[in-house]
């Protein structure tokens, strides 16, 4: 194969539209991308002999494939990679600037759970008024900010079914520390069930295998609440 075959093969227009980054992107979604691939749009073109996604890789594969390694790196350093110069390397400074001033503004935004009053508020727009009982679980980090509030099942008048694997799953998925469960009875009745109670303790006792903490159960209703934790129940 000629150089000058080895050239257009490397150009990032020659490739099948599956291989190029930026109608991946158009066509599957920013999240169907590699860090490379991503890299390499940044990137913009590559050298004689290599894609801007191979300068990606190559980036990577320095950087040990993590990004908060890369994010470390400075414009000098950056520019030791060949095929790297002052313009690209300036280029994923910035981008790494951006992600890393994102990422403090939503920790900045996310909600502090101080109190059992606080998991009720959060919850009102999802539980006022439901005619169903749901179960939710709210995953908190070590600061008890709200990473995220997710919908578990939902059931009838009076119970639904809560399988402890789904709760665990999305609390690893978001690394969160702490775990508060949140359900409610449409009846109005703030005493918790026999069944409650069991789910509670099953979900303790994973929770403690797992290293996340359960910081509370609260039963929501349209009147009030009740709180595991403030009457001593966990």
């Amino acid at each position: 194969m000629s150089s000058a075959d080895t050239t257009e093969k490397r150009n990032l227009r020659s490739w099948a539209d599956d291989d190029k980054p930026r109608e991946k992107l158009l066509a599957k979604g920013p999240r169907s991308l590699s860090e490379a691939e991503l890299i390499g749009i940044l990137l913009g073109s590559g050298t004689r002999n290599m894609t801007a996604v191979d300068l990606g890789r190559e980036l990577m594969a320095k950087s040990g494939n993590n990004l908060h390694e890369l994010a470390k790196k400075s414009v000098k350093e950056l520019t030791k990679t060949k095929g790297i110069g002052l313009a690209k390397a300036i280029t994923i400074v910035a981008a790494m600037e951006l992600g890393r001033r994102r990422k403090e503004e939503a920790h900045a935004q996310l909600e502090v759970i101080k109190s059992s009053q606080d998991v009720y508020e959060l919850m009102k727009p999802y539980l006022l008024d439901r005619l169903q009982e749901e179960f939710w679980v709210i995953l908190l980090n070590r600061a008890n900010q709200v990473l995220d509030k997710s919908h578990i099942s939902t059931g009838g008048i009076s119970s639904t079914i809560v399988d402890p694997k789904v709760i665990f799953a999305k609390a690893l998925e978001q690394s969160a520390s702490g775990i508060i469960l949140v359900h409610n009875h449409p009846s109005g009745q703030l005493q918790p069930s026999s069944e409650d109670l069991k789910i509670t303790k099953k979900l303790q006792d994973g929770a403690g295998l797992l290293d996340i903490q359960l910081l509370d159960h609260v039963i929501f209703a349209n009147q009030g609440y009740f709180s595991f934790a403030d009457e001593g129940k966990l």
